[in-house]
């Protein structure tokens, strides 16, 4: 078995490896990229919370007009 530590191994590693940015170092999970997610992510439980939010604020206007 081949030791994983060898310099030839580490400069085919380091050869594939995308560049880092300022952000972090870029990772690619299956073939995307993985920041790319992470934001489509964030936009999408951003959006969802502030709807959840406001149903929740619509319910409690809706409770206070019945009284």
């Amino acid at each position: 078995m081949a030791d994983p530590t060898t310099a030839a191994n580490s400069a085919t590693a380091t050869s594939t490896a995308a560049p880092d940015t300022a952000a972090g170092p870029k990772t690619i999970d299956a073939g995307k990229w993985a920041n790319k997610r992470v934001y489509h992510r964030l936009v999408i439980y951003t959006v969802g919370c502030h709807l959840f939010a406001g149903f929740i604020i619509l319910l409690f206007e809706l409770g206070t007009r019945n009284k």
